[in-house]
Parts: structure tokens; sequence; C-alpha cells
């Protein structure tokens, strides 16, 4: 096994501990929002391990992104899709998603009333997994198998 082999199964399977962390975080958001619920230090920390997965996630894709053979610069880059999907929109997706959940960390951190603090963790990181979700899903692979 190369390395790159080993950094896609990294990246493919550590993607379910950051699907799980984030739809924890938004589950958990939205009942402290809408069930006018207090912020806890339980809530800080999962919004917290959710984000620093999502940048973990990041990274680990970052170094595949330098592995991989379907990311390709040159003149045929944007005229065929699986290239074009895995140089450009892949990362682009990602992220964007990465930032949305980032500024809903951010804004949950300044936020004074516990409802604010749901509010933005619970729209920033679900805008950001429909994103995620749409991501895996243009890339032709199941959601829920490792990329083999």
């Amino acid at each position: 096994m190369n390395g790159y082999e080993i950094v896609k199964y990294l990246h493919s399977g550590f993607r379910f501990v950051v699907l799980l962390l984030i739809v924890l975080a938004i589950l958990t958001a939205l009942a402290g929002w809408l069930g006018k619920k207090a912020y806890t230090q339980g809530n800080r920390k999962l919004y917290l391990f959710a984000m620093i997965s999502a940048h973990t996630q990041l990274l680990i894709g970052i170094a595949l992104y330098f592995l991989s053979p379907f990311v390709q610069f040159g003149s045929n880059t944007m005229k065929a899709p699986d290239i074009r999907y895995w140089t450009v929109e892949h990362l682009t997706m990602m992220l964007v998603a990465i930032v949305l959940i980032t500024i809903g960390h951010s804004k949950s951190k300044k936020a004074v009333l516990p409802e604010a603090k749901h509010r933005a963790v619970a729209i920033f990181y679900l805008l950001a997994v429909v994103i995620i979700v749409a991501a895996i899903v243009l890339a032709k692979r199941p959601l829920l198998g490792i990329t083999a």
C-alpha cells in the first residue's frame, strides 16, 4: 500500500467521525435553540470537537490533494469532468463547508444568549453538512462506504 492509498483510506474513513460529530452538534444545537435550553460545557465541547474534526479532515484532504492522480493541472483539467471535480469542485465545496463551520463556531462563541449560541451552530453547521453531503454525492461515491 502506497502513501496515496493510505491517505485516501484515512480521508474516506475519517469522514464518518466528522459527519457523526457534525450531525450530533446540529441535533444538539437544534434542541438547545428550539427548546430554549442552557448552553453547557458539554455543548461547547461537542461543537468544538465537531469543528476540530472538520479541520482535521481538511488537512488530510489537502495531503490527499497533492498525492492524488485525479488532481491534474493542464489544458484538459476543466474539460474532463472527473479531473475538474477532484481538482476544483470538491476542494471548493469542502473549503466553503469548513468556512461555514468555523463561522458558526465563532458566532456561537461571541453570542451572549444561550439560544443565539445554539442557533449559530445549528444554522451554519447544517449549511455545511448539506454542502459536504452534496460533494460526496457529486463524487459518485457511496455516502456510507469506504472509498476503494
